[in-house]
């Protein structure tokens, strides 16, 4: 089956995706003066990033550790005096990001301070505590100041990946194809991984192997000592690229020049960006996981997107859908309300 995958992936178009439109939202906030708060998790500061990014801001991230009374009071309660002090004696920033409960109260104190504030995911102590607010279709968040998108936003945009394909690095084109990328995440959102998880997972990625296919494997920062193990007895006989944290993380061209990923699902941010290819992703699901990680999931599979990863995998193959691209339309709307931000403010 994967001999056939591999003929199909060479004969489709690799450009199909990568048509790039004029990136507006740069072109009008770019050079601008962004604050990237953040709380020092990973997820949360690929989503900020990669807003700043597609808006084209020069943005300053400015980490936040309140000290444990008002660590223990976010969302609802001030920021902590001490460190939002430090930033107000600083000059503001036209535009304030935040993702993340702990950045919730520093975000708000900004806006009162007079800074355009957006926050992402739901910031549950409502929805006055920023301009504009970005959540997940799976949360259900409804406002007037809400925008709601299936996967979240982050720096893989369409012109970004198309960047990335224009060069492939030589060791990633010496893999035969189908090059299958392998984004490991780990323990939470309530999925588990015991050990017979584990050992599926392997069997999984040890079938693909024998099939012919080469990896692109990378961990994340969850990802147990024992399914990077077994990801890679796995796939040691196989053409592959295993990366084991030391060095540059190779995920953004693993991203770009994979024929097909498999993502662990766990990870909404990594099935996201999976999903901004156009490219076929499977997912594995461990047991266990929250309400609405399934939700996500079964969007994305609506979409068309995503496929569950089959046991056995003797039936992997290709298929087309429209890549799920949120930044540009999320940008587009904070470009917008800061606008009339801005037009409201020159009035008063």
């Amino acid at each position: 089956m994967l001999a056939t995958l591999a003929q199909e992936m060479k004969s489709e178009n690799p450009t199909a995706i990568d048509i790039v439109a004029p990136d507006a939202n740069a072109e009008a906030l770019r050079g601008r003066r962004g604050w990237i708060i953040s709380d020092g998790v990973a997820g949360h500061l690929a989503i900020t990033r990669g807003i700043a990014q597609t808006l084209g801001l020069a943005s300053e991230v400015k980490p936040v550790a309140a000290r444990a009374l008002w660590r223990h009071l976010a969302p609802f309660g001030p920021a902590d005096p001490r460190q939002l002090t430090a930033l107000l004696a600083k000059p503001l920033p036209e535009i304030v990001l935040g993702a993340g409960r702990q950045t919730v109260p520093f975000v708000r104190a900004l806006k009162r301070a007079g800074a355009f504030a957006v926050l992402f995911q739901s910031p549950r102590a409502g929805l006055s505590s920023a301009d504009l607010i970005w959540a997940p279709t799976h949360d259900g968040l409804v406002g007037p100041n809400v925008i709601a998108t299936p996967t979240p936003p982050h720096r893989f945009t369409a012109q970004a990946l198309h960047a990335l394909r224009e060069t492939i690095p030589p060791d990633i084109a010496a893999l035969p194809s189908p090059r299958v990328a392998v984004f490991l995440g780990g323990p939470g959102a309530g999925y588990a991984y015991d050990a017979a998880t584990i050992a599926d997972f392997a069997a999984k990625l040890a079938h693909i192997a024998s099939q012919g296919a080469s990896f692109l494997i990378t961990p994340s920062r969850r990802t147990p000592g024992a399914l990077l193990a077994a990801a890679d007895a796995a796939t040691e006989h196989a053409p592959r690229i295993l990366w084991r944290g030391l060095g540059e993380n190779p995920y953004a061209n693993f991203l770009a020049h994979a024929d097909l990923l498999i993502v662990t699902a766990d990870s909404v941010n990594m099935a996201g960006e999976a999903c901004a290819t156009g490219r076929p992703v499977y997912i594995f699901t461990p047991p266990g996981g929250r309400a609405k990680f399934r939700r996500f999931h079964a969007t994305l599979e609506a979409h068309g997107a995503t496929r569950p990863l089959p046991s056995p995998p003797s039936g992997l193959t290709t298929w087309t859908y429209e890549p799920l691209q949120s930044a540009e339309r999320v940008a587009a709307e904070i470009l917008a309300r800061w606008r009339r931000f801005r037009s409201t403010m020159s009035r008063q």
